[in-house]
């Protein structure tokens, strides 16, 4: 009998599954806040959380079937993506960049890499544009760091009381037609070609995997289309997706905001893949 097809589980990090300490959304008197775990460390000081509950959780998600892929879907470049040490096996597939590079067993895949390079050339406008427009635009007084992330992307961190009203709306009508979007996540602005996307790489798992089934949560407009392309997904109570009403008929919109999102999707994702298998297995026995 050939070995079952595994379930793809692609998930969002931050503010999905991982959270920095203004991001905690606890709610509770502090005599009550569950346990955490650091889980990312940069400059010597602790960055990102997960609860004690949520790492039980992860073990048991990326190690309790071999049926089971998970794979980390950020926007993260890769210096950023090996800070994080997640409980559990190291993932054999992760998704950096957006979507830009595709880690097999921690190293970016090059054919992928070349794919990824082809589409940008072809179908968007180029970086050096889109970058003098940000310095003609960006206002020191708001701006704090004007950055680009692997030669792929780029990102303004901001001052966000200070950032106009209506400016973010603006430069998404000027990216749009050069095949560009913008997305505004905390203080950080990211403007990002549409060909760069989290879903192209999944699919690319997918297809190497032969995965039956994905799997998919994420908080920001940049994690949409993986959400849409996912056969079933999960949105936080937070974030720019909850905070616009985004929707879609695949997707469930939780209730959890903050940390206990993280936990809550987890849960759903160990239930999806467990459903799954029982499914495939009772199949598999009446044939």
């Amino acid at each position: 009998m050939p070995a079952p097809a595994p379930v793809l589980v692609a998930s969002d990090l931050d503010r999905t599954l991982i959270y920095s300490s203004a991001a905690l959304g606890l709610r509770m008197p502090d005599a009550e806040a569950p346990r955490l775990l650091c889980v990312e460390v940069y400059d010597s000081k602790p960055l990102s959380y997960v609860t004690e509950t949520a790492a039980e959780l992860l073990v048991r998600l990326a190690s309790g079937s071999p049926d089971t892929l998970f794979v980390p879907t950020t926007t993260r470049t890769r210096e950023q993506y090996h800070r994080i040490h997640l409980p559990g096996p190291a993932p054999e597939f992760a998704i950096c960049a957006n979507g830009g590079h595709l880690l097999v067993d921690g190293v970016s895949d090059p054919d992928w890499q070349r794919q990824v390079a082809r589409r940008l050339a072809d179908e968007c406008a180029p970086l050096a544009e889109i970058r003098a427009h940000l310095a003609r635009s960006a206002d020191p007084a708001w701006l704090l760091k004007d950055r680009v992330a692997e030669d792929l992307f780029a990102y303004l961190v901001v001052e966000r009381a200070l950032l106009p009203d209506g400016w973010v709306k603006e430069l998404a009508a000027w990216a749009a037609p050069r095949g560009w979007n913008v997305s505004l996540q905390g203080r950080k602005i990211y403007v990002v070609p549409d060909p760069l996307t989290k879903s192209a790489a999944v699919r690319e798992v997918a297809r190497r995997t032969g995965a039956a089934l994905t799997l998919a949560a994420g908080d920001s407009l940049l994690d949409a289309d993986l959400l849409l392309a996912a056969d079933r997904g999960w949105r936080p109570g937070h974030g720019e997706l909850a905070d616009s009403g985004w929707s879609a008929p695949q997707v469930t919109a939780l209730a959890e905001n903050g940390i206990a999102a993280g936990e809550e999707i987890l849960r759903q994702f160990i239930r999806a893949s467990a459903r799954t298998r029982d499914t495939t297995a009772g199949a598999s026995s009446c044939s």
